[in-house]
């Protein structure tokens, strides 16, 4: 994966403007000896923002900018000018990404709409000149407020494909095979394990003028949730799907086990997939006889819908197709109720969370010798910011 242009995962540092100090300038003109107060207020600094973009597939862009720092807004000034606001900092990101605290792995905010934009860090509000301070009983206040710090926070963006049916099977259960068999997708197939490496996504014509999205993710394995093989770093990719369509091979040594097997993956990765719809499809039946299939239908399971497919032959794909669009458009996928787990060991990519970030020393902040005047709460607006003053 190191060498794929799909990057579904990226760790940044991200940090938000700090305010400019308020200024505590007095007026002087010829003739008015005793001017007054005219300190103007300092800019806010630079917000960072979230925006999604349909044009985008992949976090790559991300990968080679681990830095993304807003501009601090300037000194309020004279005559009570206010000081240029800082300059907002816009990560375009695809539309699907979910962002979490690199720290604490807590959930903070997910891009599901195009044009969509969320303040995932707000820049500091500028400080209050002293014009501000004057009083009928200090009518020459010599202080301002100093501007607000800004935000420092590592966040982990997960890019997590939107689309209605998720593919969930062992490698070589003929995954790439269906996908490529219903839809115009062309993923890599071949007879080794692990031919999917990256998720892929196709479009499934129904019936002349309708059509759903099919995800397709690389094969998991009992242990994937301890790590072994791929481990369940693609899961994500199904989290968002309305219907999950697990699919096991006629060859199988047990069916119902391999079933139960995936479910228990699927489960330890995050518990709200258990309570999505399910499919089952039992794979390669072209290699079965009516004997053979009678003696598999005594052992399937009774929790969810089966359907015997062949995309080799075509054999039940028109019924797979029929089943998958009734449970997609059923009343309880419309609206899909979500829950994101928290970032765990289980769920983050070492090398990324390996990366060390160099972090600025040395910097200085307009204002740091003026008194310091407490913040008021009314004085800071969180509205439609993820994060406010720490």
């Amino acid at each position: 994966m190191a060498d794929s242009n799909f990057i579904d995962y990226v760790k940044i540092l991200c940090r938000s403007g700090k305010g400019g100090a308020g200024s505590r300038h007095f007026h002087r003109a010829k003739y008015i000896p005793k001017g007054g107060p005219d300190g103007g207020d300092g800019g806010r600094g630079g917000h960072i923002i979230l925006k999604g973009n349909r044009n985008m597939w992949t976090l790559l862009p991300l990968r080679y900018k681990r830095h993304i720092f807003a501009t601090d807004g300037q000194s309020g000034g004279e005559n009570r000018s206010t000081g240029k606001d800082g300059e907002d900092r816009i990560i375009e990101v695809p539309v699907g990404t979910a962002v979490f605290d690199a720290d604490t792995g807590e959930f903070l905010c997910e891009v599901t709409e195009d044009g969509q934009e969320i303040k995932l860090l707000r820049g500091g509000k500028g400080g209050q000149g002293n014009v501000h301070f004057a009083t009928s009983t200090n009518r020459a206040p010599r202080y301002a407020q100093p501007g607000q710090p800004g935000i420092e926070k590592a966040v982990v963006l997960e890019l997590k494909l939107l689309g209605d049916v998720g593919l969930v099977g062992f490698p070589n259960a003929g995954k790439s095979t269906l996908l490529s068999a219903i839809s115009a997708a062309k993923p890599k197939i071949a007879d080794y394990p692990f031919t999917t490496m990256e998720p892929q996504l196709g479009i499934v014509d129904y019936r002349g003028d309708k059509s759903f999205v099919m995800a397709d993710i690389p094969g998991i394995i009992e242990g994937a949730s301890e790590g072994k093989g791929l481990g369940l770093r693609f899961l994500r990719h199904i989290e968002r799907n309305a219907v999950l369509l697990f699919m096991v091979p006629a060859d199988s040594d047990d069916i119902r086990k391999s079933y139960e097997i995936l479910r228990h993956e699927l489960h330890e990765f995050n518990p709200d997939l258990s309570d999505k719809s399910r499919v089952l499809a039992i794979t390669k039946c072209d290699l079965l006889d009516e004997e053979l299939r009678e003696e598999i239908k005594k052992e399937l399971p009774d929790d969810c819908p089966v359907v015997f497919i062949s995309a080799v032959t075509g054999e039940g794909l028109t019924e797979l197709k029929d089943l998958l669009w009734r449970e997609v458009n059923s009343d309880k996928n419309m609206v899909a109720t979500f829950t994101h787990r928290p970032l765990d060991v289980r769920h983050r990519v070492e090398e990324e969370d390996n990366f060390l970030f160099e972090m600025l020393d040395g910097e200085g902040g307009e204002g740091q010798d003026l008194q310091n005047v407490e913040w008021e709460e009314e004085f800071w607006d969180e509205e439609d910011s993820v994060n406010g003053p720490e």
